[in-house]
């Protein structure tokens, strides 16, 4: 094995400790997403392994979503895509009925304490501080969603120097070229409410009618919560479909 590998549990198989180490890259940033990883000629020369044990690493690492393969072109960084992902529970359309990445303006943007359950999911200590942005979501200038996000400060301190009207309409993307925090992955919950009158003003409801509520924990390569947000949408633009095979 190379002398670069990183010093693991010889008990593990050896494309296990593999798998670990080019997971390592990744998490570091040093193969980033979209990019294409050495080929697999490449990684038996720097690992000293064979080529079969390169291809179970990959495989699991594929399997994990880590990694995808492109037919005729190699082996990459796969970048998550979550943007349509709150849409697809919701039936917004355009004025001409097509669909569109709807318009994101964040109202404010603090640093304060977090509440303990948000502090909690985020990893925080209870005297860590946090940015909180305030954020709707629009289409055809009409709220369709009010977001409530948090962001541990540690990571995201530049986005504190930036204006307002400058935050992009997917944050994703924009946490990653302003502060190099990748979302790899993200696990939801939804569930129904009644609207407080803050969201149903903003949506344009009256107070008390049912909206969806849907939270996200948005994870890093590495597994460690990077953002925690609550989003709100009308109940009566809600859809749900699965196919049950």
């Amino acid at each position: 094995m190379n002398s670069g590998m990183l010093a693991q549990d010889e008990r593990l198989p050896l494309y296990q400790r593999l798998r670990d180490e080019m997971a390592e890259k990744i998490t570091a940033g040093e193969w980033r997403p979209d990019q294409a990883i050495p080929t697999e000629a490449e990684l038996t020369k720097i690992y000293g392994v064979a080529v079969g044990t390169i291809r179970k690493a990959v495989d699991v690492l594929v399997a994990e979503g880590l990694l995808e393969r492109a037919q005729g072109r190699g082996t990459f960084v796969r970048r998550p895509s979550f943007d349509g992902s709150l849409f697809r529970f919701f039936r917004h359309l355009t004025s001409e009925g097509g669909r569109t990445v709807p318009e994101g303006r964040v109202l404010s943007r603090t640093v304060e304490p977090p509440p303990e359950h948000v502090a909690a999911e985020l990893g925080l200590t209870a005297k860590s501080k946090a940015i909180r942005l305030d954020r709707l979501r629009l289409i055809d200038g009409l709220v369709v969603l009010v977001e409530e996000i948090w962001l541990p400060k540690a990571r995201f301190a530049s986005l504190l120097n930036i204006e307002l009207a400058d935050f992009e309409n997917l944050l994703y993307p924009f946490y990653e070229s302003r502060c190099g925090q990748v979302i790899a992955s993200a696990k939801e919950t939804l569930t129904v409410d009644s609207a407080n009158a803050a969201v149903a003003k903003a949506l344009g409801i009256k107070e008390g009618k049912p909206v969806v509520v849907i939270e996200r924990l948005a994870l890093g390569f590495d597994r460690k919560p990077i953002e925690w947000r609550r989003s709100h949408g009308a109940a009566d633009t809600f859809r749900y479909q699965i196919d049950i095979c």
